[in-house]
C-alpha cells in the first residue's frame, strides 16, 4: 500500500484543538487524524455499504 500525503486548510483554532484531543489520545496530529478518517468510512459504508476501490 502505497502511503500518499494530503494537504488541508484549516484555522488555527480547531487544529489547537485537533493537538488536545490527540496528546489527551496518546497520539500524533496525523494519527488522530487517519483514526477519524477510518471512522468516519466505517461509519458509511455501515449505513451504504462496502465502498470498492479498484486498484
Amino acid at each position: 500500500m502505497a502511503i500518499k500525503n494530503l494537504s488541508i486548510r484549516i484555522d488555527s483554532v480547531m487544529l489547537d484543538k485537533l493537538h488536545v484531543v490527540a496528546d489527551y489520545e496518546g497520539r500524533s496530529a496525523n494519527s488522530e487524524i487517519l483514526i477519524l478518517i477510518r471512522d468516519a468510512i466505517e461509519a458509511y459504508e455501515a449505513k451504504h455499504g462496502k465502498i470498492d476501490i479498484k486498484e
